[in-house]
């Protein structure tokens, strides 16, 4: 890997904000940035320097034409996703993009149509489905100790109002349309969880408005909206998403329920992530399920633990970077590929036309199909 690698340029947009953090993961695996764009002007000479890059550029379109990257990570506000990552991709760069991959189903259409026709590597940056305990679960269903999974909830609870008035385009993006609009680290475990399916239909109903911004309009979205998603399989999902309320922070709450065993995760610091197994536990008593990691922890988490949790969001900016250099590289697919990532997406985007028509349950298209 290291000697493809060696010529392997990386471009990142959005060096200034989230991109920048993808420093240590690339810096862990020899990944070149080579160049960094922002339009943050007064910030980029710093940003470049931080990151080591040698070229910089407030033009997107010009970072692409003019540097000889390979490969770009958008760490953009979330309207810019799709359009960013189609440019790259009609140049047959590989994309890495942040969550959620689109803003709206026909222009997430578009994304899939670009991914198909170019020769570059399109991959979602979902690192929520990287956090240990995640990860330990995904294994389990693997190995068969959950049986067949047939129920789930995520919520991702995480206030956010004086970030809107900083970083403006999430008062638009995130807290500005009703529905789910940020449901990606929610939904995209639970996915992983039940492998081979995906959510056929889905219907949301919110909990009403309580609170102003500072110019004292209510807040579009509902503050609690809960999204209820009928699986192909016949199985039902639940998510939760509340970026408004007055509470702390609960961004990793999950549960996951098979035939032959079920997993909560802690809702606060004094809790522990716990799983019931029929094959390993005698009685109806909880398990630590970190009295499993010698076990079931995956090979990549064994050999990179302390690097990974270096890098941020509990070691999955790390783990997202190695994935999507190796599937850059041919080395193996990507992990969240373009199909994968529409399945994590569409769910939240259908969600805001059904909270628009009263709850009603719509069809989610597969993007396989289009």
């Amino acid at each position: 890997m290291m000697n493809k690698l060696e010529s392997f340029n990386l471009g990142i947009a959005g060096a200034c904000g989230r991109g920048g953090s993808f420093k240590l993961a690339c810096d862990a695996l020899g990944v070149n940035i080579l160049a960094v764009c922002d339009i943050n002007t007064e910030a980029l000479d710093a940003a470049a320097q931080r990151l080591g890059a040698s070229e910089r550029y407030s033009d997107y379109d010009e970072m692409l034409a003019e540097s000889g990257i390979d490969a770009v990570i958008i760490g953009t506000p979330m309207h810019l996703h799709v359009p960013q990552a189609i440019a790259a991709l009609k140049q047959n760069l590989h994309v890495l993009s942040e969550v959620p991959a689109g803003v709206s189903v026909e222009e997430c259409e578009e994304l899939v149509q670009a991914s198909n026709a170019s020769r570059g590597v399109y991959m979602m940056a979902e690192n929520y489905t990287y956090h240990q305990p995640n990860t330990i679960v995904r294994e389990l269903v693997r190995r068969g100790l959950f049986g067949t999974p047939y129920y789930a909830e995520g919520e991702y609870l995480h206030e956010l109002k004086q970030l809107n008035e900083i970083t403006r385009w999430r008062r638009k993006w995130q807290t500005g349309i009703n529905g789910i609009t940020y449901g990606t680290h929610s939904l995209g475990p639970i996915l992983q969880w039940m492998p081979g399916d995906r959510v056929a239909s889905a219907c949301c109903s919110g909990s009403g408005h309580h609170y102003r911004d500072p110019r004292g309009d209510y807040y579009e979205n509902e503050d609690s909206c809960v999204m209820l998603c009928k699986m192909q399989s016949g199985g039902l999902v639940k998510i939760r998403v509340d970026m408004l309320s007055d509470r702390p922070h609960a961004m990793l709450n999950y549960q996951l329920q098979g035939t032959d065993g079920c997993y909560e995760s802690a809702r606060t610091h004094g809790e522990k992530n716990r799983v019931w197994l029929k094959s390993r536990c005698k009685e109806m008593n909880w398990l630590d399920i970190s009295e499993l990691e010698e076990e079931f922890l995956p090979d990549s988490w064994r050999t990179s633990r302390e690097l990974a949790r270096k890098a941020g969001h509990g070691g999955g900016d790390f783990f997202e970077v190695l994935d999507f250099v190796d599937a850059a590289i041919g080395k193996r697919p990507a992990a969240i590929g373009i199909h994968q990532a529409m399945d994590m997406t569409l769910p939240g985007l259908v969600s805001q036309q059904s909270i628009a028509e009263g709850g009603r349950w719509l069809t989610v298209a597969d993007s396989r199909e289009w």
